[in-house]
C-alpha cells in the first residue's frame, strides 16, 4: 500500500481538492494530521463530502486546534504543545492520502515544520496554483524537498499559464501529473471526472 502526502505552495491552493481526488481515485484512506481551526467545518468534512466511494475511511487529526492560524501559533493560543512523536500515520492496510497544512516549511512548533512530517517513503504530490510569485513558490518548495531527499510530482490549480508552467517543468524536472481546472465548483460529480482522468498517474 501506498502513502501519499499531498503539499503546496501555499495556504488555498488546492490541497483539500487534490486530496480528494486522489483519495476517490484510490479509494484511498484520509488523514489531516494537524486541522487548525474550522473543526465542523475543516478539511476532512470537506473532504467527505466531495467524494462517492463508501471504501474510505477518515480518520481523526492528531491535532485539532480552534484557530485559523499557523499550527505553532494556533497550538500556543490553544494552550497545547505539539509533539513531533505524538503524530503517527493511522495504521491501514488501504492506501492512504496526507494533507498537510499551508506549505512545507510552515512551523508546527518551534523546531519542527510540515516538512518533518513527510517519510521517505511518501508518494508527494505539490500543488501549484498560478498567482504574482507562484514561480519562486514553487521551485523553492520542490527545491527544498530535493535537498532533503523527497522526489515529488506537480499539479498545477487554476488555468492555464503556459510560460508559467514551461519553466517550472524545465526549470525542476519534476514530473507533471496533470492540472485543476478554475471550475465553477467541485462536487462529488466533478472530483469523480478528475479522478477516472487522473488514475493511473497517481
Amino acid at each position: 500500500m501506498n502513502t501519499y502526502f499531498i503539499t503546496g505552495i501555499g495556504t488555498d491552493v488546492g490541497k483539500t481538492i487534490v486530496s480528494a481526488i486522489v483519495t476517490e481515485a484510490l479509494h484511498a484512506d484520509y488523514w489531516k494530521p494537524i486541522q487548525a481551526g474550522d473543526l465542523d467545518h475543516g478539511d476532512t468534512q470537506n473532504l467527505q463530502r466531495l467524494i462517492s466511494n463508501a471504501k474510505t475511511k477518515c480518520h481523526p487529526s492528531a491535532y485539532a486546534l480552534k484557530t485559523p492560524m499557523s499550527p505553532h501559533a494556533a497550538a500556543d493560543i490553544d494552550g497545547v504543545s505539539i509533539e513531533l512523536k505524538h503524530i503517527k500515520a493511522p495504521k491501514t492496510k488501504n492506501d492512504l492520502v496526507i494533507e498537510g497544512a499551508g506549505g512545507i516549511l510552515v512551523p508546527i512548533n518551534k523546531k519542527h515544520t510540515i516538512l518533518d512530517l513527510i517519510q521517505p517513503n511518501y508518494k508527494v504530490i505539490v500543488v501549484s496554483r498560478h498567482y504574482l510569485g507562484s514561480i519562486n513558490h514553487t521551485l523553492l518548495t520542490l527545491n527544498i524537498l530535493k535537498q532533503n531527499g523527497i522526489n515529488a510530482a506537480l499539479i498545477f490549480s487554476g488555468n492555464e499559464q503556459k510560460s508559467t508552467e514551461a519553466i517550472i517543468t524545465s526549470m525542476s524536472k519534476v514530473p507533471v501529473i496533470g492540472r485543476i481546472e478554475e471550475e465553477p465548483y467541485f462536487d462529488k460529480n466533478v472530483i469523480l471526472e478528475y479522478a477516472e482522468k487522473l488514475k493511473a498517474k497517481f
